[in-house]
């Protein structure tokens, strides 16, 4: 499985640092808010106003 010019180890050791320097409880929360700056910003992009 690779991910681009990713392989598995490296993301691995990504998600491994990442848990080090966030904490295993931070990481969903900052993976949610990255999910909704992504859909804000597609729906800026194609003109649509949020509700």
């Amino acid at each position: 499985m690779f991910f681009g010019k990713f392989g598995f180890g490296e993301i691995l050791l990504i998600l491994f640092i990442a848990m080090l320097l966030f904490g295993a409880k931070r990481i969903p929360e900052l993976a949610g808010s990255v999910g909704k700056g992504i859909r804000a910003f597609k729906a800026g992009a194609r003109g649509e106003n949020e509700p």
